[in-house]
């Protein structure tokens, strides 16, 4: 009998071996080519010319990169606590690449359909691991991310980078909260946790993007706010702090950094996909749609329709980065707390009321309900002072006293 459910086990350990090696590898070329990515779409937002000098069309640019900041002199400044500033970076790059594990990137990989293995039976899974508590992990894996931060901004001795640490502490901390709720939403929609079981109830049903948009509106902005990208990069903001928690750091400390973004961002479009455009889906709506399985050809159809829509996620967020302006740290968490927030509660309750009564049909409804009630609530809270009010100072155009004069010469 151990024999036997050795023989039934191995496959999916081979199976998850490989992947977790071919995503791994992928994860770390599109972290260094997200930057040469990212280079281009400013260059065309910005209407101008991009990196293009290294190599046909500026493919080597990462290259030289990588190779400059390998020869960059490593700086270890004053008073730093040395163990801290060197695990910092570790750190946050070790927690960004952990997360892709429970995340399917294709459906059911039939073994006999394989060449040379015509003995095998069965079907494995393509995921890192295949485990019960699939999303559950994922959060609390990301949600670890922040000690990385925390840790380099308190460990270089630098008021700036000590600034930076709290701000991206606060800000994780704080968008946490909307982004379980919008979870919530998505696992009582599916009944499941797992991450297959939510992509097979998508492939056989639709997408959760149209079941549930106003939860997907708030993932996708909590994730740009976790991963510390534009409007919601008050952490590094250059015109403020320098360059935030990692202002100290250089050479391949510095890179780390960045490369745990950029990886970040990877697993979080995944993530994305998963949960709201459906994994390999390509068909929105009721009806034909990929088969949650099959040969090794329809498993590589299935893999690279998940990273096309990775693909696809990631220029979204670099042209949000370089279109939207940044918000004032306040206004930051005041959209958290204030708004983002009460409305995940507000979607999670209308969400229940309409799985209780059964109208899973008609989860969209919930969302357009939700935004109505936000629609004719928000003008009767109380309002905070505006802090950009205009100072009555003497002298100035808002002045009460040079109003009345000017009114006085004109008369």
């Amino acid at each position: 009998m151990p024999d036997l459910t050795l023989a039934f086990s191995m496959p999916q350990f081979i199976a998850s071996l490989v992947v977790i090696v071919v995503v791994i590898n992928l994860a770390l070329g599109a972290a260094a080519y997200f930057i040469l990515l990212e280079r281009r779409v400013a260059a065309w937002v910005q209407d101008r010319c991009g990196p293009n000098r290294v190599g046909p069309l500026g493919l080597f640019q990462p290259i030289a990169d990588g190779l400059k900041l390998f020869v960059k002199e490593d700086f270890l400044p004053r008073g730093a606590d040395r163990p801290l500033f060197i695990l910092a970076p570790a750190l946050s790059m070790m927690v960004a690449m952990i997360g892709f594990a429970i995340i399917p990137w294709a459906g059911t990989l039939d073994l006999g359909t394989l060449p040379f293995t015509d003995s095998l039976q069965g079907s494995v899974k393509m995921m890192g691991a295949d485990v019960n508590i699939g999303i559950i992990y994922l959060i609390a894996v990301t949600s670890l991310g922040v000690y990385g931060l925390a840790l380099g901004g308190w460990s270089s001795n630098n008021k700036y980078s000590f600034l930076g640490g709290l701000r991206a502490s606060a800000q994780m901390v704080s968008y946490e909260i909307p982004m379980g709720l919008a979870l919530l939403c998505v696992i009582l929609t599916a009944g499941s946790v797992r991450a297959d079981e939510i992509v097979s109830l998508q492939v056989e049903g639709q997408w959760f993007l149209i079941d549930q948009p106003l939860a997907a509106l708030l993932f996708y902005t909590c994730m740009l706010a976790e991963a510390n990208r534009a409007p919601f990069d008050l952490a590094e903001a250059e015109q403020e702090l320098v360059g935030g928690w990692h202002t100290e750091y250089s050479s391949m400390k510095w890179a780390l950094f960045f490369m745990g973004e950029y990886i970040h961002i990877f697993v979080g479009s995944a993530f994305f996909a998963v949960l709201f455009l459906g994994g390999w889906s390509l068909n929105p709506l009721l009806g034909y749609d990929l088969p949650l399985g099959g040969g090794i050809w329809m498993i590589l159809l299935q893999f690279a329709i998940v990273l096309g829509k990775i693909l696809l996620m990631v220029i979204l967020t670099m042209v949000v980065r370089w279109t939207l302006p940044r918000f004032r740290f306040d206004q930051l968490m005041r959209l958290a707390w204030e708004g983002m927030i009460p409305t995940g509660l507000l979607l999670l309750l209308v969400t229940s009321f309409f799985i209780f009564l059964g109208w899973t049909d008609y989860l969209w409804l919930g969302s357009v309900a939700a935004l109505v009630i936000i629609l004719a609530v928000y003008p009767l809270l109380p309002k905070q002072a505006n802090p950009n009010h205009r100072v009555p100072l003497y002298g100035s155009r808002f002045s009460p006293a040079a109003a009345s004069e000017q009114a006085a010469k004109g008369d």
